[in-house]
């Protein structure tokens, strides 16, 4: 119940910044009147001390940010274990350098698989991948540095250039850890 309350608070006292004035309010009213950025900032503020002081987690629609530089929004969480370094992980995902798609597996039949933190994917996303769990869907935006680098990447087959230091988008999903999920015959039974 809290969560709802705090949700619906969120969403809807914003609106409350943006109406206009009556024209019987006073003048000492209208000063003491907060700027939208003001209440908009008190909102959030109220907002995240409550979900913190209650143990909920934060909305899907925040966002954190990694000392790197990596920008984390959570669309998804999920409930399952997370890999450890060098476990193989199934992922599904879509990348983007501005409007142009540079791969999207979300789109195959088969997930794709890596080895967590063996330097197969691009910077930003090994560094996230050890902290998310299989059924988390995040959107990354990773820094140039942490991407392609000043190099970029030349177009090749089906794949469009990347300039360098391009901000990649990168929505993934962890759809399995293959080895700490439970086994197929454990669910079904082995008559």
């Amino acid at each position: 119940m809290k969560s709802t309350c705090i949700l619906l608070l969120s969403a809807f006292a914003p609106a409350a910044a943006f109406v206009a004035p009556s024209q019987s309010q006073s003048a000492t009213a209208l000063s003491a009147q907060k700027s939208r950025t003001e209440f908009l900032r008190d909102v959030a503020a109220i907002g995240i001390t409550a979900a913190t002081t209650t143990g909920l987690s934060l909305p899907a629609f925040a966002d954190e940010t990694t000392a790197s530089g990596v920008v984390i929004k959570v669309t998804k969480e999920g409930k399952g274990p997370k890999p450890d370094k060098g476990e193989l992980a199934a992922i599904r995902f879509s990348s983007f350098a501005g409007p142009n798609k540079i791969d999207d597996v979300f789109e195959t039949p088969e997930p794709y698989y890596t080895r967590v933190g063996s330097g197969g994917l691009i910077k930003g996303v090994e560094e996230i991948l050890p902290q998310m769990r299989v059924g988390d869907r995040w959107v990354l935006t990773i820094p140039g540095n942490l991407a392609f680098g000043p190099k970029g990447r030349p177009a090749s087959a089906g794949k469009p250039r990347i300039p360098s230091n391009a901000e990649i988008i990168f929505d993934v999903e962890m759809v399995g850890l293959p080895g700490k999920e439970e086994e197929l015959i454990e669910l079904i039974g082995d008559d």
